[in-house]
């Protein structure tokens, strides 16, 4: 993956808490989904319940203890992946099984949701927190080797698999197989490129920075289809009737918190935090009413922590 200087990335920033912020939508973004009556509700009792971290585990000159003086969590994030962080523009909420992660997380720090989000892709995370520009990186971030030698990751915190996702009235792609000579859009810097190329290697593949991107050029018949995580296409089908995800997926992405790579206590304390909200159902519960409002089945085991 190529370096990004800091002062070439483009970053569109907006407060996140527990109350609305001004936040715009983003344009080409999805629609926000429809959920179960309540959800949001009860993803801010669920953040209004996590009790504060003991002063023992912060203690001074630690990452922590430095975050909880500042008052806010700088999260690298994203505003339109549907069921993990998505700008509800009615609300100027971030709503989504990252989204409230990262609030529960700013919440344990500091004793209140306060964070600030920086809009990132999959090109530009490792450049932001290798400059201090985030904390952290709650964003579908798959783990990798090659990624761990310049982001420490927590975790991991969900466990996803690569996926295609069609037009709602394309037949002639029902597997990996049949990518043959089509055009398949992903991200650039995704795992997905690698894996298309070594699993379809006759596909032309075509990479944009976003989600959005990527969507569009397949909703307008630019692209024969989309790879990409499955939960990330799931969420792009639930707001987008003229797209379909396809069963089954063909690789394991385990998503990892990232973290600076000078930042060794930091990535001690959060996943310290992941096996605390693990343990008391925490975790269970921000599934139940993010990811688990649009898949199907009883709420999944989460990866075992590194």
């Amino acid at each position: 993956m190529a370096a990004v200087a800091l002062v070439a990335v483009p970053m569109l920033t907006s407060a996140c808490s527990g109350s609305a912020s001004s936040a715009a939508k983003v344009p080409g973004a999805p629609a926000f989904a429809s959920r179960a009556a309540g959800t949001s509700n009860s993803i801010d009792r669920i953040i209004a319940a996590e009790e504060p971290a003991d002063a023992s585990l912060m203690s001074a000159g630690s990452t922590a203890a430095a975050i909880k003086a500042r008052g806010t969590l700088k999260v690298g994030g994203t505003q339109t992946a549907a069921l993990f962080s998505l700008l509800d523009p009615t609300t100027g909420k971030i709503e989504g099984f990252d989204a409230a992660l990262s609030k529960l997380l700013a919440k344990y720090i500091i004793g209140k949701p306060q964070t600030n989000l920086t809009n990132v892709t999959s090109a530009t995370r490792e450049a932001l927190l290798k400059n201090h520009a985030v904390d952290s990186v709650f964003a579908t971030y798959t783990v990798t080797p090659e990624r761990e030698k310049v982001v420490n990751f927590a975790g991991p915190y969900y466990m996803d698999g690569l996926s295609i996702e069609v037009k709602s009235n394309n037949d002639a792609v029902r597997s990996l197989k049949d990518l043959a000579e089509k055009t398949v859009v992903t991200q650039s810097g995704s795992t997905a490129a690698v894996v298309i190329k070594e699993q379809a290697p006759k596909a032309k593949i075509q990479l944009f920075d976003t989600n959005t991107e990527c969507l569009q050029a397949l909703k307008q018949g630019r692209a024969d289809a989309y790879v990409l995580d499955q939960g990330i296409l799931a969420g792009d089908a639930s707001t987008n009737s003229d797209v379909k995800v396809l069963p089954g997926t063909f690789s394991q992405e385990p998503y990892g918190i990232g973290l600076p790579l000078d930042k060794p206590d930091f990535k001690k304390f959060v996943n310290g935090w992941l096996r605390k909200i693990e343990a008391d159902g925490t975790w269970a519960k921000v599934w139940e009413n993010t990811l688990g409002t649009q898949v199907p089945g009883a709420v999944p085991a989460p990866p075992k922590i590194d």
